[in-house]
């Protein structure tokens, strides 16, 4: 059995943050160690329950995809065996399964996101305006319903807590330099086009996503954090799937439906989870992985 980590103790190696759902610790400086943890967060709300094999399941699928478009650019992962760089079996246990040791890269202060389909904030911003973070759409459209193309959104990476900015392309160019601004756009497009046809042939819809990306000492464009997960992407059911209505998803709509549900003002402290809405969101995350890569998580 699989340890549960809400936060994770790794006295042999200094902590340099602690985020929504990753622990991050220095290991030298050309490396760094990122523990994903089984934390959740719902409505910018760390719940005070762990959410069982989400950290395995995060990592997994985030590598299974590092290693399908690696072709592309490079990603942040060293290949070193996170269990070399603590100490202890306490430790090796903490680390198992859930992290990876990565390059210490600059990371861009910009969230590189892509949507297929009309849905979320981006429906309500269409509703309004007939546009998506100010790219214009055909009228008519119905929610969910698939794009005439791709869209690249872009936003500001805000500080904990708080909620990422949507910035349109002119931005991005002023804060990244017109060829770097560009390079990401092309990139993050490429990404989401593979991404999505293998997705369909494994009966699941990616409806939208977002990468983040660094930048190493030769300024050489690398893909950070995490990769098409349950967390950073919306993924769709392809049988379950029909416009004009919200389709299920493989993520933690299972904690904010049932949030909503409730008296709380989505402030911290977030409110306790029951025990069949753990388990139910534990098994959408599991199913994620095993539907994209065709392999048991254990």
């Amino acid at each position: 059995m699989s340890q549960t980590v809400y936060e994770s103790r790794i006295a042999s190696l200094p902590l340099i943050a602690r985020g929504k759902v990753r622990d991050i610790y220095s290991v030298n400086e050309q490396q760094m160690l990122i523990v994903t943890t089984d934390r959740l967060s719902a409505f910018d709300v760390i719940l005070p329950d762990p959410i069982p094999d989400k950290g395995r399941v995060l990592t997994a699928v985030s590598s299974f995809w590092f290693e399908r478009l690696a072709h592309i650019v490079p990603n942040h992962l060293t290949g070193i065996d996170p269990e070399s760089v603590v100490k202890g079996e306490e430790e090796r246990a903490q680390v198992r399964g859930r992290s990876v040791v990565v390059k210490r890269l600059k990371p861009l202060p910009v969230e590189a996101v892509v949507r297929g389909y009309i849905i979320g904030s981006g429906w309500k911003d269409y509703q309004k305006t007939g546009a998506v973070c100010g790219i214009p759409l055909p009228a008519g459209l119905k929610m969910a319903q698939k794009l005439p193309q791709p869209l690249f959104t872009p936003s500001t990476k805000a500080e904990q807590g708080a909620h990422d900015e949507n910035i349109d392309f002119a931005t991005v160019e002023k804060i990244l330099g017109k060829a770097l601004a560009e390079q990401v756009r092309d990139v993050t497009l490429r990404f989401y086009g593979e991404a999505s046809d293998y997705a369909a042939s494994r009966g699941i819809i990616i409806a939208d996503t977002k990468f983040e990306f660094g930048l190493d000492g030769n300024g050489r464009l690398h893909l950070i954090d995490e990769a098409l997960t349950p967390d950073s992407s919306r993924f769709w059911p392809a049988d379950e799937y029909r416009e004009g209505i919200s389709p299920p998803s493989f993520d933690k709509q299972i904690v904010r439906d049932y949030l909503e549900t409730l008296d709380w003002n989505k402030k911290a402290p977030g409110p306790k989870l029951p025990p069949e809405i753990i388990a139910k969101t534990t098994a959408k995350y599991r199913e994620a992985y095993e539907r994209l890569s065709g392999r048991k998580l254990d």
